[in-house]
Formats: C-alpha cells, sequence, structure tokens
C-alpha cells in the first residue's frame, strides 16, 4: 500500500489519536488537512496544552482531554503513543468493539517506499543510528532519520523515492506490536531496561526481536556477538546474520584485531578502521562502528568511513563534552538511564572522575553499578530518586573501601560541589544511571540544564 492509498482508506473513517506530544502532532495535522475526523486524546487539560488546543480545533479536531481520556473510545482506528501499552484496558476494550489499533511507526513501515535500516538495543542505539545516517549521507545518499531519534516520519512519507534509505532508531516500546521488519536491522546489545513498562525482561527481550523475526531471506540482520543475548538471537534470523565483536573474529560481519577494526565475508577480510582513528572516546563507541559498519557495509566505502571516524565528536547527551575550565572538563552523558549507559560512560575515561549521578527509578537492577563506580569514580555526588539505591550498590559492593558519597538536592548544587573539589586534570560527569522524570520532562531538558549550569561557572 502507497502512502497515499492509506490516506484515502482514512476518508470514510473515524481516528483516535493517543497522545498530543511532539511525535504525534505532525500524524495529527496530516490527518486534519485530508479531511479525517480525528479525535485527539491527552491526559494534559486544556490549560497545559495552550494554544494548540485552539489550533487543532479550529482546523477540525475533537479534543479529549484529562483524566478520564481514554474512556469510550469507539473510533475506526486509534494511534497509539509508543510509550503506552497496548493492552491496556481501555485500548483492549476498544479493540473489541471493533476498532483497529496502530501506531505511526507501524503504519511508516507498511508504506515507506524506501530502504529501511533499524537499530534498536538497551545501549548505543542512538549513537550507532546517527554514525549509519551520517555515514549514508556522506556516500550521497537521500536519508530520511527517525523513530525513537529525530522527528516522526510517517507525514512526510510522501516526499521519499524508492532510492532513498530511511533510518530508525526504535525503542522496545514501538517494537511490542510491529508485524513489519526493516531490510537492514542492527541489535547494539540486550540488558535490563524499561521493567517500569515491561512486565518482565522476557517481554523486553520479545519487544526488541520484532526488529528482525518479520525479516525476509534477502534481509540484514546485525547482533552483538559480546552480548549472550544477542548472540543467541542471530542464530534464530530469516535472512543473513552479520556479527560483530570487539573480543573474538566472526565469519560474517566486523571484529577487532589490536587497533584494526576488520570487515569479513566469505573468507575475504580487510581493514576498515583504525581504534585510534576514531574521535569518539571508549570502547563501548569502538563496538558502535563496528555495529554500523557491519549495516552499510557494501553501501558506504571505507575512505569515507575513516574520514568521518575521523571527525565526528558525538551526538549531544552523550558524554558530551560541555566545556574545560581550570583544567577541569565537564561531560554531559544525560542519556544514561540506565546502569549499563552510566557504566560504559565510566569506562571510558582513563582516570577516576567525579560522577553525578540519580534520577527516577525504572525498576531495573543496579547492583552491577556497584563494583564500576568504585572502580572508576573518586567522588560520587547522588541527587534524585535513586539516590539510596546508588548508594546502596556502591556501599554493598565487594570492591567498596570508603569511597565518599554525597548527597545533594540538585543540579546546581552538585556542579558546585564538583567545581569546589575538582582539581586540574579532572573529570566530572553527569551520567544519572536513572530516567529524568523525577524532575525533567526528558534527558534532553535533563541535559540542558546541565549545561546551562555547567557554562555559568566562573
Amino acid at each position: 500500500m502507497t502512502f497515499e492509498e492509506y490516506l484515502k482508506s482514512l476518508q470514510n473513517k473515524t481516528v483516535a489519536v493517543i497522545g498530543i506530544g511532539v511525535s504525534n502532532q505532525p500524524l495529527i495535522r496530516l490527518l486534519l488537512s485530508r479531511g479525517v475526523a480525528v479525535t485527539a486524546c491527552d491526559r494534559k487539560s486544556r490549560e497545559a496544552l495552550g494554544p494548540l488546543a485552539e489550533e487543532l480545533e479550529a482546523k477540525g479536531c475533537c479534543l479529549h482531554l484529562g483524566e478520564g481520556y481514554l474512556q469510550d473510545l469507539d473510533q475506526d482506528v486509534i494511534f497509539r503513543t509508543p510509550g503506552m501499552r497496548p493492552d491496556l484496558p481501555e485500548l483492549a476494550a476498544a479493540v473489541a468493539r471493533g476498532s483497529e489499533l496502530t501506531s505511526e511507526m507501524e503504519i511508516f513501515f507498511e508504506v515507506c517506499p524506501c530502504t529501511k535500516i533499524a537499530v534498536t538495543g538497551s545501549d548505543g542505539k542512538t549513537t550507532t543510528t546517527t554514525i549509519i545516517a551520517e555515514l549514508l549521507k556522506a556516500a550521497g545518499k537521500t536519508v530520511h532519520l527517525g523513530g525513537n531519534i529525530g522527528h516522526p516520519l510517517l507525514a512526510e512519507t510522501g516526499k521519499m523515492h524508492s532510492e532513498d534509505i530511511a533510518v530508525l532508531e526504535l525503542s522496545s516500546f514501538q517494537l511490542m506490536t510491529m508485524t513489519h521488519s526493516p531490510h537492514i536491522a542492527v541489535v547494539t546489545n540486550l540488558a535490563p531496561n524499561h521493567l517500569d513498562v515491561h512486565r518482565d525482561f522476557a517481554e523486553y527481550i520479545f519487544a526488541k526481536e520484532n526488529i528482525f523475526t518479520h525479516q525476509l531471506a534477502e534481509d540484514i540482520a546485525v547482533f552483538n556477538a559480546d552480548n549472550d543475548i544477542t548472540l543467541e538471537e542471530s542464530g534464530r534470523v530469516f535472512g543473513r546474520a552479520r556479527l560483530f565483536s570487539r573480543l573474538r573474529e566472526v565469519e560474517d560481519g566486523v571484529f577487532l584485531r589490536g587497533d584494526a577494526i576488520i570487515a569479513r565475508h566469505d573468507g575475504v577480510e580487510r581493514e576498515v578502521l583504525r581504534v585510534s582513528g576514531i574521535k569518539l572516546p571508549g570502547v563501548h563507541n569502538v563496538e558502535n562502528y563496528m555495529a554500523a559498519i557491519a549495516a552499510v557495509d557494501g553501501i558506504v566505502p571505507d575512505e569515507i568511513i575513516r574520514k568521518f571516524a575521523a571527525e565526528f565528536g558525538g551526538v549531544e547527551h552523550r558524554i558530551e563534552l560541555v566545556r574545560e575550565l581550570n583544567g577541569v572538563r565537564y561531560y554531559n552523558d544525560s542519556i544514561a538511564s540506565s546502569p549499563s549507559r552510566t557504566i560504559a560512560g565510566l569506562r571510558s575515561f582513563d582516570q577516576k572522575i567525579i560522577l553525578i549521578a540519580g534520577g527516577k527509578d525504572k525498576g531495573i537492577p543496579y547492583d552491577t553499578l556497584g563494583p564500576e563506580v568504585n572502580e572508576h569514580v573518586k567522588l560520587l555526588i547522588l541527587c534524585g530518586a535513586t539516590t539510596g539505591v546508588i548508594r546502596c550498590a556502591v556501599e554493598r559492593a565487594e570492591n567498596y573501601q570508603g569511597m565518599e558519597v554525597i548527597e545533594v538536592n540538585d543540579y546546581r548544587e552538585a556542579v558546585s560541589l564538583a567545581q569546589s573539589r575538582a582539581e586540574t586534570g579532572d573529570v566530572v560527569m553527569l551520567s544519572p544511571a536513572s530516567t529524568s522524570f523525577d524532575r525533567f520532562a526528558n534527558f534532553m531538558e535533563r541535559g540542558r540544564v546541565f549545561k546551562e549550569i555547567v557554562n555559568a561557572l566562573k
């Protein structure tokens, strides 16, 4: 089905869009512009929506707001917001009454006219997705970047051509109900995450696997051979499985041999890139490059990869150097909303650092964080709801030797304390190991606030 055919199929139907956030606004506006009867539903009040409420109503949209925004849904088609479970009682009741439950990303996969490359995983997916997209652009391809990164793409599908490439970051929430998979799928790694939404780790893994379970024989799936879960998954693909590994050589894929990143296929191998040629710090970014190289192998020339790696400084909020003041470097790693992300950040430096951590708990264990903090941190500054959990993990670890842990009320106090204790040559990093929702709308806002405080230091 083409994009236009899909829009025409909605002409005589009623549509509900759950969530009036940034990700769904383009969809709502598009449907309204095509004369579709749209009801936009959101927990927010009319006052909280502000001028947007009047704008949508002026275009013919019916608003269903407040605490009961999910009650009595009876539209023909219901678009759920990505973070909403599809089995909520209100949604299940609507489906039982005959409604079709879908999402912006599910429809995009049905109508997108071009090749799709998608990345998922517990860590590294945003950086890997960005690297893939930028490499393809550097090779002269027209790239559409979206999904859990960038912006929603469905409303732009009509402008896409068959020779373009859509590069997507997909979360477990987006993948939960997917019935299509991309032409090239990448799974960076899997570890416990988002257990405040998923019933258990098994459901989280099952959702992630939709990125490759609907592939065809001619498709490609890239897996991390150093992660037990993804390695096992590589044996269950319908298309071609490619592996990447820092720890061992693989028959089909990308691996590390000394300082060289090697690509191998059908017994033929070549050196693509040197680790010393990668500007981004950290072994996890070596893995991100290997995953990206495995995905674009045969599409992007090696010389373009080498040039890009030498110049690319990273994605905002991901071990982002904010500034250097009095010989002290300040890094923003606000994307680190889980222990595994923070661990990767800690391992990026050859020295012990001053760490600012803490935020909202999302139901995952912190035991693995404790030993890593003791090994890589000289001063731990905590604020947020997970303060107690992180402190407990650090102090209960076998390698705990009395490292100083200080609890503060907010980031301004945390940064001020870090500055007063830091010496020339030190690294101060915000890497919360928790979500931002105790105090901020998202990790981007959290990172921006941290950067503003750091940049105001004198």
